[in-house]
């Protein structure tokens, strides 16, 4: 019976160590794709922005085009080890639904700013559709965000595209300007 106290003790001051323990690791856009994606990636012609408005590799005169273009580029392949991972992750908003005050429970993270705006889309397995209840106010879709929270590999169509990857968020922040710099 005397136990009982010291155990109590002891399990109430190693709950908060693990759950600090705990944290979501930090990746990069490249991880969630398959290493078949990754090099297919690697072997395409360098393209830019003109090249996509204009005439280009993927290009129709004048016109965005998107019928023909290599295969990798509409992937919805997924990284099985990135299921039910904690992660974090950082990218840009693309708003989907939000309460009419402002803050978005559901958005679209993109790995570069004005995705699925002027450009064409990015891959499924390169958008990820975050689910955030707490909501966050998205003044500047041009402003990253950091992202924490559990990713699982599931398609998801949205109105602006499909994605190969959900996060039910813990956490959304602004990146600040000093983590910019590194």
């Amino acid at each position: 019976m005397k136990r009982a106290p010291f155990f109590r003790l002891l399990v109430a001051l190693l709950i908060p160590a693990f759950a600090y323990a705990i944290e979501p690791q930090e990746i990069d856009w490249l991880e969630l794709l398959p290493p078949e994606d990754l090099a297919a990636l690697e072997k395409l012609p360098e393209t830019n922005e003109q090249d996509l408005l204009g005439e280009g590799p993927f290009c129709g005169e004048g016109a965005i085009k998107l019928e023909g273009q290599p295969a990798v580029l509409s992937s919805a392949r997924t990284v099985a080890a990135m299921n039910n991972r904690l992660v974090r992750l950082s990218g840009y908003p693309i708003p989907l639904e939000g309460d009419g005050e402002g803050r978005f429970q559901r958005f679209l993270l993109v790995s570069y700013p004005g995705a699925c705006a002027q450009l064409p889309a990015p891959a499924p397995n390169q958008m990820v559709l975050v689910t955030y209840p707490t909501g966050i106010a998205l003044d500047d879709v041009y402003l990253p965000l950091w992202v924490d929270g559990t990713l699982k590999a599931s398609k998801t169509v949205t109105e602006l595209g499909e994605t190969a990857y959900s996060l039910e968020a813990s956490q959304v922040r602004l990146v600040e300007e000093a983590e910019l710099e590194n």
